[in-house]
This record gives structure tokens, sequence and C-alpha cells, in this order.
């Protein structure tokens, strides 16, 4: 249907002078996200997020290039993993892929002791700063993407899970992972 009356309402539009209404939920707590959506369900339509990054890249996802930071005096050596925690990105051997906040996170937290097995309620404290619940998936989901970007860059740096105990790094070609 058309019509040159600017006052003229189509079907299924909103009247004139009404606003579009979207409540916009930003809580890293998968509890609190399920909460809001029961709270909030049929009030008006609800976007929920992890973190500001996370609806950031929602609402601009063509972000301008960031120029990679200045070199520093101490380069990483040869077949390092590096983070860049301000560009949210990982780096090895001149390849780059971007990171979610949380994919940060996890990523620096398994870097900062590349040897250490942290616990799941050790990753999930850290990485959604929140109590942790007894739930696996929130973490194991997030290592399932972050492999994937590991396995893209082809660092043969991945994360392991050591049965009864957690999770850790792992670099099945050579040590050399680091955080930055």
């Amino acid at each position: 249907m058309t019509t040159d009356d600017p006052n003229a309402t189509l079907p299924g539009a909103d009247p004139p002078g009404h606003h579009f209404s979207l409540v916009i939920g930003v809580t890293p707590s998968p509890a609190e996200r399920l909460r809001l959506t029961e709270l909030l369900d049929g009030v008006a339509p609800l976007l929920l997020v992890a973190d500001l990054d996370e609806l950031r890249e929602l609402i601009a996802p063509e972000r301008e290039a960031v120029p990679a930071p200045p070199a520093t005096r101490e380069s990483p050596p040869d077949g390092a993993l590096v983070i860049d925690a301000a560009r949210s990105t990982a780096r090895w051997e001149g390849r780059e892929v971007p990171l979610t906040r949380l994919e940060r996170d996890l990523l620096a937290c398994l870097t900062a002791e590349p040897v250490r097995v942290w616990s799941y309620a050790e990753l999930h404290r850290t990485v959604w700063h929140d109590a942790p619940t007894q739930r696996r998936a929130d973490v194991q989901s997030l290592v399932k993407r972050l492999r994937r970007k590991l396995d893209e860059l082809g660092t043969g740096v991945t994360i392991v899970a050591v049965r009864g105990v957690g999770l850790r790094l792992t670099d099945h070609r050579r040590p050399g992972v680091r955080g930055g």
C-alpha cells in the first residue's frame, strides 16, 4: 500500500507520534539475563547482551580499523600468540582474528599462567565477573568458539580439558604463549 497522505497509517505500522520501544539489558550473568527475559516478557522487544563491547558491536559492526600499536622495545618471539587487549584481537605470525570481550578475557586468563589448570568456577568468576554457577555450558560454549578462532590462526595453541579439574592452554608445537 502506498499513499501520498503524510498522515495515513500503514497496516501494522505504529500510529503517528508513537515511538518504537526497545529494552536493552546489559549483564554478564546468564541467570540475570534469564530473569530479565521473564520480567519483561511482552512489555517490549528485548535485546540482551553480556557487556557494552557486545552492544557496540551490534550497533556499529563496521568499525574503522584501529591502527596497530607502535612496536615495543621487546617484540614477541616468533611463533608467539599475542593477545592485544586494547584492540581485542589475537595475533600469530602476521595473522589476526577479532575476539569478543569474553573470548579476550578467557584467553588472557589462560595465557597469564599457561601451565595452570583453571577450574570452571575460577574461569566463570574471572571472565564473567560473577559468582560461578553450576552450569559449565557458558564456559564450554566460549571455549568452543575460542578453539575455532585459534585453529583459524593456525597457532597449534588450544584449550584442553583436564578431566575432573578444569581447562588449560596447550601449545602442541612449542612453548611461546604470551599475553600482550
